[in-house]
Order: structure tokens, then C-alpha cells, then sequence
């Protein structure tokens, strides 16, 4: 393929494997928690961090970590400990971030700032190897603390006061998560942009729990779609000319509602089924059988019952007992005792 024979797209689909690979992740968790604007929170006070390297010459990527982690920790501990709400603490952050950001990057001298698209909107294909190699170590880590303690994870994700009373360090695995939040920010931020990771972290985690019958399907099949749209949207992004960011997200988007609307087709014609079987039994309550004094009429490989000049045929399905009505026949069949004397 033509697009693998450069040294920048090899580097930014790997890129974009290990996002989305691991966004999902960590998102499936926030979304059972409902804090789904967790990511953007952070994402604002990664930008913080940007600048903070920005203004001092040294790699965005390390100050972006170190400031969404303490952000992350610091967010976990408000909402714990303080008598202010999430929301509000998501909200703080939120704009303290942006705030911080802003500030900063006014004070770097000019010129130093330009690449600051890249940060709030993706650039993948400036990802270099350098960037290749943190990305990894981030991807390993995230992936191992997810799989080592994903079960406690879930549990404080789905009940806190559950969890607490089962006697699990809630304020401790919250912090985990958040880190987590924080790390999966951070390694998305070349890929979508600290503005758009969020969507990258819930929407296949939402399109997932459309389809999966439990948490564990949930999370793998997230990820799988993750790594899908990711992929898709960067090498759809390096043909069309299109920001990856803006790319993989819409992808993300258009098959949240492909899902969504299949599924609201299937329920649409399960209510129809469901009341034509109503009907059938409204319209005829009375169970055909074997001594249920109307005339039996074999017919193919059963045998239907003379209902008042209309034949009927119980079938058992997972639905329930229901009867085929054939319509109005006359009954020209002798019964089947009587059939079958010589």
C-alpha cells in the first residue's frame, strides 16, 4: 500500500492502533460511572501542561502528563474530600485548564506557540519515533493496571457505596482510574486533539453497550471499534486531506448512530411481531389439541384443527404457544381416527 511506504504514516497508524486501542478502555469505565467529560477535563488541564513546556523548551508530552495526572488526583480528591459536587469540581477544571493554558502561552516568546493546533486538534502525522516509543510505554501500562485490577475498577465504576461496603479502597481505585484518564489524554493528544479525545474515549464504548450482553463483551468490543475508526479515520484522513482528529471522531460518531438506528428497526418490527401474536391469541383463546373436540386435519407434517370452518395449527416457539390460521377451508379430510382404518 501506498501509504505505508512513508516513514510518518507508519508512525501515525501505530499511533492511532495504540489510541484506540486503549481510549475505549479507560472510557468504558467513565461511562459507567457517567462521567463521561472527565477526558475533556483533563484534556484542558493537558493544555496547561503544553504550555508549561512549551514555555520552557522541554518535551509538551512529559509536562501534559505530569499535569494531567496532578490534575486528575487533585479532581479525585475535591469530590471526595470537599463538600463541592463533581460537576462542579469537572467544571472548575475544566475552565482552570483552558485558563492556565492561555496564560502561559501569552508569556512563551513568539513563534514557539505555533504548533499549538497540533496539540488541540491532532497532528499524527508529526508523531515522531520519539513519540512512538512514550506512546507504547503508556499503552502498556494503562493496558496492564486495566487488566490487573479491571474487575475493582468496575465495581466502584458501577456501585461506590457497594464497593465500599465490600470493604475496596474507593478513593484509592478513583484515583487509579483518573490516572488513567489522564495517561489515555496524554497519548491521544497527537492523534485527536486534547478537544476531541473524549469522544474517542466514550463513543465506541457507548456504540459497544448498545450491542454487548455484558461488561467484559463491553470492553472488548470497544476497543475493537476503537482501533477500527482510528485506523479508518487516519488513512481516510491522509487521502481526503482531512485533520485525523476530526476524521477518526466522525467515523466514531457515524457508526454510534448506524447502531443506533438498526437497532430501533429491530425493536420497531419485535413490537409489530409481538402484538400480531397478541392478536392471534386474543382472537382465539381457545388451545387446539388432541381431544379438544374439533375436527383434526392432517396438513404436511402436522396436523391442523376445523375451528368454525378455519384451520389452525398450534406451534410452540420461544415467543409462546401461537396458532397459524390458514383461512376458511371446507373440511373435506376425514378426521385422522378415521383415516386410518383399512
Amino acid at each position: 500500500m501506498e501509504i505505508l511506504e512513508y516513514g510518518f504514516m507508519q508512525r501515525a497508524l501505530l499511533a492511532s492502533l495504540m489510541v484506540g486501542l486503549v481510549a475505549p478502555a479507560v472510557g468504558v469505565f467513565l461511562v459507567q460511572r457517567r462521567l463521561s467529560l472527565l477526558g475533556d477535563g483533563l484534556g484542558h488541564v493537558a493544555l496547561t501542561g503544553v504550555a508549561v513546556g512549551v514555555l520552557t523548551a522541554t518535551a509538551p508530552v512529559g509536562t501534559a502528563l505530569v499535569a494531567a495526572v496532578l490534575g486528575a488526583v487533585l479532581i479525585e480528591l475535591v469530590r471526595a474530600r470537599g463538600r463541592t459536587s463533581g460537576d462542579v469540581a469537572l467544571a472548575v477544571l475544566f475552565y482552570g485548564g483552558i485558563a492556565g493554558g492561555v496564560v502561559l502561552l501569552s508569556l512563551a516568546p513568539r513563534g514557539q506557540a505555533t504548533n499549538l493546533d497540533a496539540y488541540l486538534f491532532g497532528a499524527i502525522t508529526t508523531t515522531s519515533t520519539a513519540d512512538v516509543t512514550v506512546f507504547l510505554v503508556i499503552t502498556l501500562i494503562v493496558l496492564g493496571v486495566v487488566a490487573l485490577l479491571g474487575r475493582r475498577l468496575y465495581a466502584v465504576s458501577d456501585d461506590e457505596e457497594y464497593a465500599r461496603a465490600v470493604g475496596l479502597p474507593v478513593l484509592a481505585l478513583n484515583m487509579v482510574l483518573a490516572t488513567l484518564v489522564a495517561c489515555t489524554v496524554v497519548l491521544s493528544m497527537r492523534v485527536v486533539g486534547l478537544l476531541l479525545i473524549s469522544a474517542l474515549m466514550i463513543v465506541p464504548s457507548a456504540v459497544a453497550q448498545l450491542v454487548a450482553r455484558s461488561f467484559r463483551t463491553t470492553v472488548y468490543l470497544a476497543c475493537a471499534i476503537g482501533v477500527v475508526v482510528s485506523v479508518a479515520g487516519t488513512t481516510a484522513s491522509y487521502y481526503a486531506g482531512t485533520p485525523s482528529g476530526g476524521t477518526i471522531v466522525l467515523l466514531a460518531i457515524a457508526l454510534f448512530l448506524l447502531v443506533t438506528a438498526a437497532l430501533a428497526v429491530r425493536d420497531t418490527s419485535a413490537r409489530r411481531r409481538h402484538r400480531r401474536r397478541a392478536d392471534v391469541h386474543a382472537a382465539h383463546p381457545h388451545e387446539h389439541g388432541q381431544g379438544c373436540g374439533h375436527v383434526p386435519v392432517p396438513h404436511g407434517d402436522h396436523v391442523d384443527y376445523d375451528h368454525d370452518g378455519h384451520l389452525h395449527a398450534p406451534h410452540r416457539t420461544g415467543a409462546g404457544l401461537h396458532y397459524d390460521e390458514h383461512g376458511a377451508h371446507a373440511v373435506a379430510t376425514p378426521p385422522i381416527e378415521e383415516a386410518s382404518r383399512p
